[in-house]
């Protein structure tokens, strides 16, 4: 009987050197797991895969070792432990974020809710080539944004509340791109050297800087045999729901002018940036 390996590798069966044996790739969203899925993982792990795991570069989980006749059987108890299997190939692949403001002190939005709506809207669809999201929380970018198709870095709008402060000069020392100057009666605001970190709003003892949490997005990043950094060009985003339609939009650039086996990036450049950002910036305007 004729093996469909294609058919094996979208589901995440990876082909070892090994004959007939597979690494098994599993859908991680944001690198965030449930304790009953990981027992389930190692339970799976001893039982069909020799009793290793492998985590991956991405937040990932593989399970190698698994046996050509125990896949179906691999599939369905997995399943059955709550936990699903990835994808591999030309398509939409695992969406990886930071822990975010829900645990983190630096953290500007919240990372894994985020995460979790762009793997259910996009997750496992078919493009010319792989397709990578990455979210970080906040301007020390853990997640690395840049290195992804496409990038979701988190960040604030800030507004000085002049009533509340008492010109102690904390966000003074701690904004690192001097952006914010002492007077002897005011703060002033160098908007054009901000980059949105929030550490005024986070370091202020007396809430005199009032944050609005946004998105700032970058586009065709990829580090692998083309290393490339994403550019951002938008100006910050503070609606999901724009955050939502400028990612539909990439998508479907890449798919109309992606050719099979291109990279994103590689398309943006062949069919020209100034069109990218042309369509990009449609999308961000409604």
């Amino acid at each position: 009987m004729a093996v469909d390996y294609k058919a094996l590798k979208d589901g995440g069966f990876m082909r070892q050197v090994q004959k007939n044996h597979f690494s098994l790739r599993l859908k991680v969203v944001g690198g965030n797991l449930e304790a009953e899925q990981l027992l389930t993982i190692a339970e799976i792990a001893k039982k069909y895969g020799g009793g290793r795991v492998h985590l991956t570069s991405r937040q990932g989980v593989e399970i190698p070792f698994i046996k050509l006749a125990d896949v179906e059987r691999v599939k369905a108890e997995l399943e059955a432990g709550g936990v699903n299997t990835g994808v591999c190939g030309p398509r939409v692949r695992t969406v990886t974020a930071c822990q975010g403001c829900a645990v983190c002190p630096s953290g500007c939005i919240d990372t894994y809710p985020l995460a979790a709506e762009i793997s259910d809207r996009y997750f496992g669809r078919a493009l010319p080539h792989k397709f990578k999201f990455g979210i970080t929380g906040c301007m020390n970018n853990c997640l690395k944004a840049e290195e992804n198709d496409l990038g979701v870095k988190g960040g604030y709008t800030i507004a000085w509340l002049r009533e509340a402060c008492t010109l102690c000069g904390v966000c003074a020392k701690a904004c690192r791109e001097g952006a914010i100057t002492q007077t002897e009666t005011e703060l002033l605001l160098e908007e054009s050297r901000c980059n949105h970190c929030g550490r005024c709003v986070k370091a202020c003892p007396f809430d005199a800087w009032r944050g609005e949490a946004g998105y700032m997005l970058s586009f065709g990043g990829t580090f692998g045999n083309l290393i490339a950094r994403g550019e951002e060009f938008l100006p910050i985003i503070r609606s999901k729901a724009v955050l939502l339609r400028v990612a539909d939009a990439a998508l479907t650039f890449f798919d109309r002018h992606g050719k099979p086996g291109e990279r994103f990036r590689v398309a943006i450049e062949r069919t020209g940036w100034e069109k990218f950002k042309q369509d990009m910036e449609v999308a961000y305007n409604g």
